[in-house]
């Protein structure tokens, strides 16, 4: 039974990375809680797996499709991969209910933000006069110290949140690099997916030297997120954005509700 459910939930997971880009991995640390009743601690490295290998084979494909910034992307993984050791070893030594409440309040962060721009119908476009500028002339960016800076701190922070939630860290540079860039969408989550890749691996590491990975639970649930990923490409063309949009959003309010549930039975 364990095992039909960890593979149905990485089918699940993969399938919504590959509709909603580098922000729909958060949804595998809350999923593996709830349905297989493992600690945050346990789930964490088994979500990061999924995350590196789903993550892994979409950066390889934007590589070849020339979208990856692989400068931008390289610079956001060194910072993320140093940042991510110390949110692993601060989640070992804080309290599961101060997790699971941490985790609550960054999935509905990321539900009202994804539901507010579907509602709205907020078009991504280019940031024009952005301190991360595409050069006209060499199609490269221009690395002024500004652009450098936020990098800087985006690659930290998502690094840091990786380590400490289990969550590739999507939902924050996404949004930071279309701030801080007129880069196109598609090349700002290859991008993010690349560096994503890098600091998910560098996660579940540290995370495996501290305690063992139930890899009963952990082998199925990355494969069948690969399997969901693949399948999920092919039908992400034929879904219109706005509505990936609310159904990410509405599911990841969903879980939030229940993860809220059940951390108040915990605590009764």
């Amino acid at each position: 039974m364990m095992l039909l459910i960890a593979t149905t939930l990485g089918l699940f997971v993969g399938l919504f990375m590959a509709l909603t880009g580098a922000g729909g991995a958060i949804l595998a640390l809350p999923l593996l809680t709830l349905l297989l009743n493992l600690s945050m601690q346990q789930a964490a490295p088994i979500a990061l797996l999924a995350v590196f290998s789903v993550a892994s084979i979409s950066a390889v494909i934007g590589l070849k499709q020339g979208l990856v910034r692989y400068k931008a992307a390289a610079l956001l993984a060194m910072t993320g991969v140093a940042a991510a050791p110390l949110g692993v070893n601060l989640a070992i030594k804080t309290p599961a209910v101060v997790l699971h409440g941490l985790f609550i309040m960054v999935l509905v962060y990321v539900a009202w933000r994804v539901l507010h721009k579907s509602l709205v119908n907020e078009e991504v476009c280019a940031n024009i006069n952005a301190p991360c500028e595409i050069n006209p002339v060499t199609s490269k960016l221009f690395w002024t110290a500004g652009c450098t800076r936020r990098m800087l701190l985006t690659g930290s922070l998502a690094g840091f949140l990786s380590g400490l939630l289990g969550v590739g860290g999507g939902f924050i540079v996404v949004p930071s690099l279309q701030k801080i860039s007129n880069l196109e969408h598609r090349m700002i989550v290859a991008t993010t997916l690349a560096m994503i890749a890098l600091v998910s691996l560098v996660s579940v590491v540290t995370y495996a030297s501290h305690a063992e990975i139930i890899w009963i639970i952990a082998l199925p649930f990355m494969l069948a997120s690969v399997v969901g990923s693949l399948l999920g490409r092919t039908l992400s063309s034929k879904i219109p954005q706005q509505n990936k949009q609310i159904l990410f959003g509405t599911i990841a309010l969903l879980v939030a509700l229940m993860m809220l549930v059940r951390l108040m039975t915990n605590l009764q």
